[in-house]
């Protein structure tokens, strides 16, 4: 007996997301612990300021994560996980702003306001990389192809890659003196990067399954109208409309063709009578009280045709 698919990968989904919400309390605590043996051994260099910074963050990050959790069932388990362990690396970077003390061979006292600009740009490229795994991902789904799939892992790949090699030296930028070998590798694979994100969605505008055209649904047909006798098709005009005029007098107007040979609606002598000259007998006229059907010797108007 094999078990279904669906409720095998509902169970891997929730696992995915309990590990990511373990993460999340782990590495809450992890940064608790650590910054609070900082404030115990460290120096007295704004240590009030440095702790309530501290607070601040790690506010937000329980803010982030619990909105993650409320986010989950409605994301991929795949990209709940890869969120918390994103804002895991943005507390850790936020902490490290938060706390590195200044070397002594530094040539100027770095503003707490530059260290907000660099975790700011640090959150900003981070969240970037992810929503860049989010799209590509879904760019993929779309048509897989193993010439897709390879482009998409080693873009996302690259991507990871640019975005730690952007994130190090905005978090130690008082460290590190990065020649120029390196900033000529990270625009080298920004632009590798940027060729496999291009790459995705033309070749499924190439090759992709097209969306069909939704096409306007068909007005339903109404049925011909006929003579008074409800069965005899009325003639057509030259324009397509009706010829009404067979309908109050029976006889067709001259212009009209009929849609079969159908003769036309016209009262019948009776067999074996003499011919009359006056015979057929001419259409009631409006102004003559004839005592026939219908308004004044006419008959009735035609039915309006049924209505969808």
């Amino acid at each position: 007996m094999t078990v279904p698919e669906r409720p095998q990968r509902a169970a891997s989904d929730s696992t995915l997301i309990r590990v990511a919400l373990w993460v999340a309390i782990a590495a809450l605590v992890v940064a608790a612990v650590v910054c609070v043996v900082w404030v115990l051994v460290g120096t007295d260099n704004d240590i009030v300021g440095r702790a309530f910074l501290t607070i601040l963050l790690l506010a937000a990050f329980a803010g982030a994560a619990l909105l993650d959790a409320r986010l989950a069932p409605r994301r991929p388990a795949w990209f709940a996980l890869a969120s918390m362990i994103t804002w895991v690396l943005i507390l850790l970077a936020g902490a490290i702003l938060i706390w590195l003390p200044t070397p002594y061979s530094s040539y100027y006292y770095p503003s707490g306001v530059e260290r907000f600009v660099a975790f700011l740009l640090i959150v900003l490229v981070l969240q970037l990389a992810l929503l860049h795994t989010r799209l590509m991902v879904k760019a993929h789904l779309r048509f897989v192809t193993p010439f897709t799939q390879v482009v998409t892992f080693v873009t996302i790949g690259l991507v990871v890659v640019l975005a730690f090699m952007l994130v190090i030296p905005l978090t130690f930028s008082e460290y590190l003196d990065l020649p120029s070998l390196y900033w000529r590798l990270v625009v080298a694979i920004a632009i590798l990067a940027a060729v496999g994100t291009a790459l995705v969605p033309l070749v499924n505008a190439l090759f992709g399954p097209k969306r069909p055209v939704r096409q306007a649904p068909a007005a339903a047909l109404q049925p011909w109208p006929t003579y008074a006798d409800g069965v005899t098709p009325l003639p057509v005009m030259p324009d397509g409309s009706p010829d009404w005029n067979p309908y109050y007098t029976g006889y067709p107007s001259t212009v009209s063709q009929a849609i079969a040979p159908v003769a036309p609606h016209a009262p019948v002598q009776p067999p074996g009578a003499p011919h009359q000259p006056g015979w057929p007998p001419a259409a009631p006229h409006p102004e003559q009280g004839h005592a026939a059907p219908g308004y004044e010797g006419y008959p009735p108007p035609p039915p309006l045709p049924p209505r969808s």
